[in-house]
């Protein structure tokens, strides 16, 4: 089975790389030719882990395969995934398709989309005299995880009334269907919503954590003992039940968005939702107010951050609480110094020239009144903090992550401040 992918953004290059890692022949298309010719040499224009690597092997194989021309796309594929980062123009991209198909296509919408678009976009490839059949089939990635998410799915989501559909779905998905991954088969309407509610389940657990890692600084508690002894019951789980500056990533805020317009608009409250959101966009103050607890006030104090990423292993700064921190200290007076192994030319986007970019996490330290651990990159914990110590005009830590030897660091004579930790 010849399978297509269209786009060439996150989600596109991710799941045509894996899909062709399948054994499966992929074509993936784009009308742009420069991005898809730096795609078939294996430069990402991201950092995702071990993803160039996927690519390159695929290219090579001849498994994986790169066009600008989505006629020519159209016509040899019989399934294809649409999977823009953005659902803008989707319908008008599932039309053309639609059109230019040999036969009716199977089209799965792997873009995140309100719900309800997928049956309009049914409709209109009805009123425009053509035939398709459209599944939902929402896919969870987490930037640094992502192959690892996309070979090792907790469920794969199928939204159609098309048995056909979902017999070509799982023969693509053949080894994890086989490997045992639950398969739930539901309406267009059920699988969409699935996505916004996964992404606003996970916010509310993790502001959840957050909000008694307050309490455990006040009542001279441990927030990780607190949070490993909570994930260990089984009707919990530990994943996402660690206290930190919060909950951020490419399509965390847009799925939240989603979902609470689509409860105002249908007249439901969503309390629950609201208040999580409120907490975690409240973490970045609450750090503020731990540097300004120790140093008086920020303002004209230069902080360093460690890490601006929203998580490890990519370079992503969508809804990072790391930017929000940034953000916040300058606006409060304070200096910025920051460092991140691979995420400082998409910082430099949004934060422009207001933060002095470091090319090293010792450069950060330099001079500042306090660091900051943003990001919890592994490479932090091995940093040489003897030296560190030396460069900062404060020995002051505030460990957002909880990624550090606190036992360790006080012994050496820092002040080190964690997250919900006494």
């Amino acid at each position: 089975m010849q399978i297509g992918v269209y786009g060439a953004g996150y989600l596109g290059t991710v799941v045509s790389a894996c899909l062709a890692d399948f054994g499966t022949p992929v074509s993936c298309c784009h009308p742009d030719s420069s991005q898809m010719v730096a795609m078939a040499q294996g430069s990402v224009p991201f950092h995702e882990k071990n993803l160039t690597e996927v690519i390159k092997r695929n290219v090579r194989s001849g498994r994986l395969a790169y066009s600008t021309d989505i006629e020519s796309f159209a016509r040899k594929t019989q399934v294809i995934f649409l999977a823009e980062d953005s659902a803008q123009h989707l319908t008008d991209l599932a039309i053309r398709i639609a059109r230019a198909a040999a036969k009716p296509p199977i089209l799965s919408l792997a873009t995140p989309v309100p719900v309800g678009t997928a049956t309009a976009i049914e409709q209109r490839i009805t009123e425009a005299g053509l035939r398709a059949t459209v599944v939902s089939q929402p896919m969870f990635f987490t930037p640094g995880c992502a192959i690892e998410d996309f070979n090792w799915p907790d469920r794969i989501i199928l939204g159609t009334d098309s048995n056909d559909a979902v017999l070509a779905i799982k023969q693509i998905f053949h080894s994890l269907v086989m490997r045992g991954v639950p398969v739930i088969v539901t309406n267009h309407e059920t699988a969409e919503l699935v996505r916004e509610s996964a992404t606003a389940f996970v916010a509310t657990k993790i502001s959840f954590i957050n909000e008694l890692a307050s309490l455990c600084e006040r009542v001279n508690a441990d927030a990780v003992s607190l949070a490993l002894a909570l994930g260990l019951d089984k009707k919990i789980a530990p994943r996402c039940l660690q206290p930190g500056a919060g909950m951020g990533g490419l399509f965390a805020e847009s799925d939240m968005d989603s979902l609470a317009d689509l409860a105002q608009r249908n007249g439901v409250s969503l309390k629950v939702l609201s208040a999580a959101r409120e907490v975690n966009h409240g973490l970045a103050d609450q750090v503020i107010e731990k540097i300004s607890k120790c140093v008086q006030s920020v303002q004209n104090k230069d902080v360093g951050i460690l890490g601006l990423a929203f998580k490890p292993n990519t370079n992503s700064v969508a809804g990072s609480s790391s930017m929000r921190l940034a953000k916040n200290l300058i606006a409060q007076g304070a200096r910025v110094r920051a460092y991140d192994p691979v995420a400082l030319p998409d910082a430099r986007l949004e934060l422009n020239g207001s933060v002095h970019y470091c090319e090293s996490p010792y450069a950060a330290a330099e001079g500042v009144d306090a660091l900051v651990v943003g990001t919890g990159w592994p490479e932090f914990r091995g940093l040489d903090f003897s030296r560190i110590k030396q460069m900062l005009r404060r020995p002051l830590i505030v460990d957002t992550k909880n990624l550090l030897d606190s036992v360790r660091l006080r012994a050496m004579g820092f002040e080190y401040v964690g997250v919900g930790r006494g």
